[in-house]
Formats: structure tokens, sequence, C-alpha cells
């Protein structure tokens, strides 16, 4: 099994080339023509991109594949199930990608029914201007929540660690380009393959309520939220071009602004060292 983890070593020159081809479509071809480059925040995403981007993942995959050979000896490092690692690598792309991309939809659905689940989760909702960095603000726990899920089938399926490999690099394509400044929406694909111009409606500011209800949880795919039911989609005849006219959610002046805060949290810190947010509005009614 470790053969897979080896095989992505070499993601993070793809990670780099991903980042700057994004990077370039923003600036020549932007949907928000106002939203700055260097924005809020713009350092802490970029660290969030070098842990999230691979370290994190990998680390994962070291201390799974170490508590797998313990508790199950018998499927040992070099001794997987194998069920489709004899079939062609394009099929197992298909199957896997599919396979992990269902997982990933259900994780990302409990992420916002589950109270405890979504104080990971909002960090990756503290996003005000959406960009494709905000692909990697993510809590380091969500790594563990959805490695951990997605890893043993690996496993099972025996997937060949090639095939793992260029599946990071699309998702991390798709999941770039979702989060990005660009008007995509893939036209008749996008029953099938996830979008800015969809997932930012995900990221549009709600209330608990309809948070836990939630919109357009797909990761690389739409498909799943087309078929069960949680697809959102303005017509673009009725307002052209619609976006959110917010991002976030309502108790981010309690959430902390800092790395160290928000690495940390839900762990209660002292305000220094979180620095939260003023609450505006408390602030003038004081003044009154």
């Amino acid at each position: 099994m470790m053969s897979v983890v080896w095989a992505t070593k070499q993601y993070w020159v793809w990670l780099v080339a991903i980042s700057l081809f994004c990077l370039l479509l923003e600036r020549f071809w932007p949907w928000r023509k106002k939203q700055q480059l260097f924005r809020v925040q713009l350092g802490q995403d970029l660290i969030w991109l070098f842990i999230n981007g691979h370290y994190v993942g990998i680390s994962v995959a070291f201390v799974g594949n170490y508590f797998l050979t313990q508790v199950f000896p018998a499927l040992g490092e070099a001794q997987e199930v194998n069920l489709i690692n004899a079939q062609p690598l394009w099929l197992q792309f298909i199957v896997f990608l599919m396979f992990k991309d269902l997982l990933e939809w259900c994780v990302h659905n409990l992420l916002h029914r589950v109270p405890f689940l979504w104080q990971f989760h909002k960090l990756h909702h503290s996003i005000e201007e959406l960009d494709w960095i905000g692909n990697f603000r993510f809590h380091w726990m969500e790594v563990v929540i959805y490695k951990s899920i997605t890893y043993f089938p690996l496993i099972v399926l025996g997937v060949n660690g090639d095939v793992i490999l260029w599946i990071a690099i699309v998702t991390t394509l798709i999941g770039d380009l979702n989060h990005s400044n660009l008007n995509i929406t893939w036209g008749p694909l996008r029953y099938l393959i996830n979008s800015p111009r969809m997932h930012v409606w995900h990221h549009m500011y709600a209330l608990p309520e309809d948070r836990q209800k939630g919109v357009n949880f797909g990761i690389g795919l739409s498909l799943w939220d087309w078929l069960f039911g949680t697809a959102y989609w303005p017509s673009r005849d009725a307002v052209p071009d619609q976006q959110p006219d917010k991002l976030g959610f309502p108790d981010m002046d309690k959430y902390p602004q800092t790395f160290i805060g928000r690495f940390l949290y839900p762990i209660p810190l002292p305000k220094w060292l979180t620095r939260v947010k003023p609450d505006l509005d408390a602030m003038h009614e004081k003044e009154e």
C-alpha cells in the first residue's frame, strides 16, 4: 500500500502547475472584476495551501498504513485484496473516481448537518472572497476525516498507485476551478462536473437552519447533487451571471482570524491569540 503514497510524492509538481494555471485564468478572465489578487488573508491561505495541499494527506496516509497493518495484519503492505487491480488503468480511474467522489459527497453533507463536524468545516466557509486558493482553506481534521474514509477502499480495491496520482491531479484541478473567480458552467456537462458557477452557491451566507439543509455539496462531480435533490442552479435567463450577495456564516464575528486560532479551533484560546472580528452591531448599539 505504501506504493500509493510514494506514487503521489510527485504530486507537488502538479500542485504548483495547477495553481499557476488557475491564477493566470483568474487574472485574464475574472468573473468578479473588482476582486483583488492581494485580498485579505491571502498570506494565510498560502500557508493552508502548503500544509493541506500535500503534507497533511501524506502524513495521514503513513499513519493509516501503520494502523491498518497493525489492526488488519492479514492485509499487509503488499497484500491488497486487488478487486480491480487487474483491470485496465482507465477503468480503475473511473471506478475509484466515482466511488471516492460519492463518499466525499456524503462526508461533506455530514460536515454541514452534524454540529460537531460543522465546527471544523467552518474554516472553509470563512472565505468571504472566493478564488482558486480557497480550495485549500480547510481544517486539518477534515483531511483526517476524508482520508480515513477513502484510504481503506484503496486497499480493498487495490487501485494502482499511478491511478491515485492522476485522480489527485484531476480532482485538484476541478477543486481549484470550482473555487476560482471564473464564470465557468461546463454547459451540458454541468449535470456531471462541478463548476465555479455552481459551487459559489454552496458558500452563500446562510442561517444555521439553511446551512444544515445546504446545497451543492459536490466535490468534483455535481452528479450526486442532481441525483439526491441538493442541487441549486439559478436561472441564467432570469438573472444573468447571478451570484450570492454575501459569503460566510452568521457567527463569523466570533470565529478566530489568526492562523493559530483557526488551526487549533474549536479549542478555547485567549482572544489575543485568536483576534476575532469586532462585533460592529454591538458597538453601534453601545454608541447609541
